[in-house]
């Protein structure tokens, strides 16, 4: 171990938010069934309850993951430039959070 080395830290994500002011944005890498799964029923849920579009970004190489503005490179959504998860989430549970945005 070089102990004269930095700490290690995560990258400054509010640069990336910036793309992502306006709007519902789901970024994911499609690795599992049961994030496709999920974000099916999350976008079902997005028009009928909320009355909004989602863009879907399919993150698809090493890059486009780093250039995520959540730490948790594999899934994000993103509402107005705020971050709503950092990691997969069931479709009861963004719609208990998109209750709480949308007053």
């Amino acid at each position: 171990i070089d102990k004269t080395a930095a700490n290690p830290k995560f990258k400054t994500l509010n640069k990336q938010l910036k793309k992502y002011e306006k709007g519902l944005f789901i970024l994911r890498l499609v690795q599992c069934p049961y994030t496709e799964k999920n974000v099916n029923a999350i976008l079902e849920s997005v028009k009928a309850k909320f009355n909004l579009e989602a863009n879907v970004i399919n993150l698809q190489d090493a890059n486009a993951v780093q250039q995520s503005p959540c730490a948790f490179g594999t899934f994000c959504i993103v509402y107005n430039g705020k971050i709503l998860s950092h990691h997969p989430i069931s479709n009861t549970r963004f719609i208990n959070i998109m209750k709480k945005k949308i007053k």
